[in-house]
């Protein structure tokens, strides 16, 4: 039976092992949800607000106990107190049979039955139930509060899920982006041995120096060591990715380098936005905090029921001995310092403040939606201009490497001219980095990073 379990639960785990090769950015978002461990932990305190609702709904539901009380005691008190109970008590309990009729002064007997008893068991069971009533409001405001309090509970865990999101694309782009970093820096390493070997034959025929073949190797060093630098942090990127999915990822399936724009309806950010919908939350929390308040001027009314039997034999005679009592209470506060109205106000301003709170989360988002489009059209307009520059820099490094073959140009003007070029492309991969970043960060502003 183990080992049939054993075989289930690998074979669950196969397709999340199979997909960490050539994954797609799809199989890495729906891995990221079931997997990453700040997820579960949100998750893990949704159940807990959860929990805290069904607790404050159970208030109105009363409270029933049962109880069993065992005692042993010769206190007249006590004794005379569980006889009574136990519906056992005799004139005799209280010292008749110690009158003397010879005696006048009967009124000053000191009944030796009744303060000197002997010892008496005690037994009673009992079940107590109490139910409140009306209490002006307050339980029903915490009952909302507490189901409020859960659904902050999910836009927590939604927004905590965007920024993961954010984070897997975002690493899925950058590896891209690095990807394309190496594959031209091997291009250029290329073209810097192949350039290194023109030297050689040049120098043959004493049309080179030895300062040019140590000029081009010097190059070469720098690039490896950039190609080098680029792959770590390709593999840093790799390591942080299978740290979000909770997997290691050994290999993805590359994605464009250009992250698709968001379309912005601004008429539906309102209703999508977490930030706004929290807030909104907020000043419905406040107004129920209110309504708590106001219930500590209003009186509370609860009724109780107890049934219960006792004897001096643990249940002997149960339903011969037994009796009930019912009841009903009704409390309310007439004064208390002016601690009541403190509070009230207190609320009061908090709601007002988490108003004012909301409206500033409404224009706070939107300008900073306008804010990140205008960045984004001019990353996109930075991108154009930056893929004509490379595209010139590429021709100029050619048009400059054949001089060099024909004794026109220098071997400097050479590593001159693949050093602009190699400069150009860090600037376009670094605009589209930052572009792609503004995007993510769009879609999570949004609500649509999941999309």
């Amino acid at each position: 039976m183990i080992i049939k379990k054993s075989l289930i639960l690998l074979l669950l785990m196969l397709p999340l092992v199979a997909n960490t090769n050539n994954l797609t950015l799809k199989q890495a978002i729906k891995i990221l949800k079931k997997n990453n461990l700040e997820l579960k932990i949100s998750k893990f305190n949704e159940q807990m607000r959860a929990y805290e609702t069904a607790e404050a709904k159970s208030h109105n539901y009363g409270k029933a106990d049962i109880s069993l009380t065992g005692m042993r005691s010769n206190d007249a008190g006590n004794v005379f107190g569980f006889k009574l109970q136990s519906r056992e008590a005799t004139f005799g309990d209280f010292g008749f049979a110690e009158f003397n009729s010879q005696n006048p002064n009967i009124l000053n007997v000191q009944p030796s039955a009744l303060n000197y008893p002997d010892a008496q068991n005690y037994y009673q069971t009992k079940l107590s139930y109490m139910l409140p009533l009306y209490t002006g409001g307050k339980l029903a405001e915490y009952g909302r509060i507490t189901k409020s309090m859960e659904r902050m509970s999910q836009y927590d865990t939604q927004k905590i899920l965007n920024a993961k999101i954010f984070q897997t694309k975002k690493a899925f782009y950058d590896i891209s982006l690095i990807e394309n970093y190496i594959y031209n820096l091997s291009k250029m390493i290329k073209n810097i041995r192949h350039l290194e070997n023109i030297i050689g034959n040049m120098k043959k025929e004493g049309y080179a120096q030895e300062i040019d073949k140590l000029e081009v190797q010097a190059r070469l060093a720098e690039a490896q060591s950039m190609y080098n630098q680029a792959s770590l942090n390709k593999d840093l990127a790799y390591q942080f990715l299978s740290f979000l999915l909770n997997v290691e990822v050994q290999s993805i399936h590359k994605v464009s380098e250009m992250a698709p724009m968001p379309r912005v309806n601004f008429d539906a950010l309102e209703s999508n936005n977490l930030d706004i919908q929290k807030a909104k939350l907020g000043v419905e929390i406040t107004q129920m905090a209110v309504g708590v308040e106001e219930a500590n001027y209003l009186p509370t009314v609860g009724a109780f029921g107890e049934y219960a039997s006792a004897d001096n034999t643990l249940w002997n005679e149960f339903t011969d001995k037994d009796s009930y009592t019912v009841g009903v209470q009704v409390k309310w506060n007439l004064f208390n310092g002016g601690a009541d109205e403190a509070n009230l106000e207190k609320a009061k301003v908090n709601r007002l403040k988490v108003q004012n709170q909301l409206l500033l989360a409404k224009s706070g988002v939107a300008l900073q939606v306008k804010k990140l489009e205008t960045e984004i059209l001019s990353k996109n307009a930075d991108v154009k201009s930056y893929k004509k520059q490379l595209r010139f820099a590429k021709k100029v490094y050619e048009n400059y490497s054949a001089r060099y073959k024909e004794g026109i140009a220098s071997i400097t003007d050479v590593l001159i001219k693949q050093s602009k070029e190699l400069e150009i492309l860090l600037k376009l991969l670094s605009v589209k980095n930052t572009r792609n970043t503004k995007i993510f960060e769009l879609n999570s502003i949004l609500n649509i990073g999941g999309k």
